[in-house]
């Protein structure tokens, strides 16, 4: 299962960088959907930070007593900030 999540982030972090500005796909977020700027910024971060996801599910098989700690932390961490990092990028432009 681990290695089916890490192929899941991978692929969606490809899918993400490509993305363009819509209401189906992506970082939908009110300030993401208000500006392709602050769209375009957010992607390319969750583009770069997403595999990160991936490396920590393949760690997970080596401790895999440890695997839902090992990437629901990591997970909320990361959305958490891309989620902050959209808010702060809208806040510059305006």
């Amino acid at each position: 299962m681990a290695i089916l999540f890490a192929l899941l982030f991978y692929i969606m972090s490809i899918l993400i960088k490509n993305a363009k500005q819509n209401y189906f796909i992506g970082i939908r977020t009110p300030w993401t959907l208000h500006s392709e700027i602050v769209w375009n910024k957010t992607h390319a971060l969750a583009s770069k930070l997403i595999p990160i996801l991936s490396i920590f599910c393949l760690i997970g098989l080596i401790f895999p007593n440890y695997l839902s700690i090992l990437l629901f932390i990591p997970l909320i961490l990361i959305f958490g900030y891309i989620i902050f990092y959209s808010y702060f990028e809208f806040k510059k432009i305006k």
